[in-house]
């Protein structure tokens, strides 16, 4: 099994999501006592999320590649950000580090494109939605992304980072956006991108018009894949 550097805290509350599926996938491929080897860099926020807000990008990205080289001299010998925000930064992290990223564009772009979905919403913090880094690894598959109105975008990431980052999920912000799922069918999307590691904790991925896909868990099941690629390989050509 190979070591997995992750950088969180940016929240904490979808880095215990992380930590807890990708240990329950790792149990439940090989069995028994067996659990994921993981190195964790938790984040203070309140700092990070400042220099987010001022568009600081090179202080974000400096005290990313601390925390990556942190893991790096851990033993990790790949890195996972927590957060799908934190991909704007990921190839200066990636190329001080010399590990490979597993990105969460990826992983969810090729999950919706394998399930034949061209038309889709992103939803994320105002960056994700609005920004090439993350986008652009849904347009290479051909995955439409539909824009949403601004007042939309503007309170999915109010949610987000005054409420869903702070640990709280607040049911007026639930039904906010299962309205706004709901007027997005209307506009024949054929499936929402919970673009936000944290978005998880307030939409019911299972209890929505249209399909919902959590980019918290298909990234947790990425670096399952990733971390037991080698053993189980060995173990097959036994």
């Amino acid at each position: 099994m190979k070591k997995l550097g992750i950088i969180g805290g940016t929240s904490w509350t979808s880095t215990a999501l992380y930590y807890e599926q990708i240990n329950r996938g790792v149990a439940q491929r090989l069995g028994g006592l067996h659990s994921a080897v993981l190195a964790i860099e938790s984040l203070d926020l309140a700092p990070f999320a400042a220099m987010q807000q001022a568009e600081d990008w090179e202080g974000v990205a400096r005290t990313a590649v601390e925390a990556g080289q942190r893991l790096k001299a851990s033993g990790a010998q790949g890195l996972l950000l927590a957060s799908n925000t934190l991909h704007k930064v990921s190839q200066e992290i990636g190329e001080a580090t010399g590990l490979p990223i597993l990105h969460i564009g990826d992983a969810t772009a090729d999950r919706v494109s394998a399930d034949g979905r061209t038309r889709v919403a992103l939803l994320g913090t105002r960056f994700v939605m609005t920004q090439p880094f993350i986008r652009e690894r849904y347009e290479a598959k051909g995955i439409q992304l539909v824009e949403l109105q601004p007042m939309w975008r503007t309170e999915v990431d109010r949610i987000i980072y005054d409420e869903l980052a702070a640990g709280r999920v607040v049911r007026e912000s639930q039904r906010k956006l299962k309205t706004l799922i709901t007027e997005l069918g209307k506009q024949k999307v054929q499936a929402v991108v919970l673009g936000c590691t944290e978005l998880g904790l307030a939409v019911d991925v299972r209890a929505n018009v249209l399909p919902v896909y959590d980019t918290t868990a298909i990234h947790s099941r990425m670096a399952v894949e990733w971390m037991l690629g080698d053993s189980e390989e060995a173990r097959a050509a036994a």
